[in-house]
C-alpha cells in the first residue's frame, strides 16, 4: 500500500496546517506529501508556514496561482460586471495589491527562489492503478475552477490527452470526489480557508492498494480566532478582505 496526503491552498495559515498535521499523525504518517501550491499569500504567517511545509518528509510542491503572483508581479483580475463594480474598483485594487505587498515584504530571497522554480504538474505512477495527475486548478490553467457542481461538459475538455487514473487539484477551496471520463478528481479542500459552507479546513487521504484507491477527505476544526486576532495584531493592511473570507464559508 503507498499512502498519499494531499495538501492544498495553504495561504499562510499556520495555525491550520498545524491542526491539519497533527490529525495526519493520529491518522498514520504517509509515504509521501503533495502540496498543490497558493502556499503563503494571505494570512498572517507566510514565511513561518513556508518553513513548515518544507520540513514534512517526502513532500513535492508545485506552483499555485498565488503564489505565481507573488514571484512575477502579476495579480489577479478585478471583476468588473456593473457600475457598482466599477466603482468599487479604486477599493478593490488597494487592497489586493496591498495583500500581496505585505506577504513579499516577509519573504526572503530563497523563499522567492523556491516559489519561482515550483513546478505546475506532479506526476507518479501507482503499481497497478496508474498515473495520479497534481495540478493547481487544471491541466495548464491555474486558475480555471471545476466546482463539485461544474457539468461533464465542462470538465472534459479539460481531461484531454490526461493519460492519467487520476487528477488531483485544488484552487476553488471546496473538496471533490467524483469521476468523469473515466479519471477519477479529487479534491483536498483548502487549509487556508473553506468556501463550502463548512468552516473547518480539510486534506485528503488516499490510500493506494493496487487497482483500488480508497479517498478520505478530513476536516478538521482549528482556532479560527487566534488567526484573526494575529491579523489586528500585525495590522495586516488587507483585513477586511480576509476577515470576510474566515468568517464567511460559502463565498462563491
Amino acid at each position: 500500500m503507498t499512502r498519499m496526503a494531499v495538501l492544498s491552498d495553504i495561504h499562510g495559515n499556520l495555525l491550520a496546517l498545524e491542526a491539519i498535521l497533527a490529525d495526519l499523525e493520529r491518522q498514520g504518517q504517509p509515504d509521501v506529501y503533495w502540496v498543490l501550491g497558493d502556499l503563503v499569500a494571505f494570512l498572517p504567517w507566510p514565511r513561518e508556514t513556508l518553513e513548515r511545509l518544507r520540513s514534512l518528509p517526502n513532500v513535492a510542491f508545485l506552483q499555485g496561482n498565488t503564489d505565481r503572483y507573488l514571484v512575477t508581479g502579476r495579480r489577479p483580475l478585478a471583476p468588473v460586471h456593473s457600475p457598482e463594480d466599477w466603482a468599487r474598483m479604486p477599493a478593490f485594487l488597494e487592497m489586493r495589491d496591498a495583500l500581496f505587498r505585505w506577504t513579499v515584504e516577509r519573504l526572503a530571497w530563497e523563499d522567492y527562489l523556491f516559489l519561482r522554480d515550483l513546478p505546475t504538474r506532479l506526476e507518479m505512477d501507482m503499481p497497478g492503478y496508474g498515473r495520479v495527475v497534481g495540478v493547481h486548478a487544471v491541466p495548464g490553467d491555474d486558475e480555471t475552477n471545476i466546482f463539485p457542481d461544474t457539468p461533464e461538459e465542462e470538465i472534459l475538455p479539460h481531461l484531454a490527452g490526461l493519460d492519467a487514473s487520476m487528477l488531483i487539484y485544488g484552487h476553488t477551496h471546496r473538496p471533490l470526489d467524483r469521476s468523469v471520463g473515466g479519471v477519477r478528481l479529487v479534491n483536498p479542500g483548502s487549509i487556508g480557508f473553506s468556501l463550502d459552507g463548512d468552516p473547518r479546513v480539510g486534506y485528503a487521504l488516499l490510500d493506494f492498494r493496487g487497482a483500488e484507491c480508497t479517498v478520505a477527505i478530513r476536516r478538521v476544526e482549528y482556532d479560527m480566532d487566534a488567526v484573526i486576532a494575529e491579523l489586528e495584531r500585525v495590522q495586516h493592511p488587507s483585513r477586511p478582505l480576509l476577515l470576510h473570507l474566515l468568517r464567511r464559508a460559502s463565498i462563491r
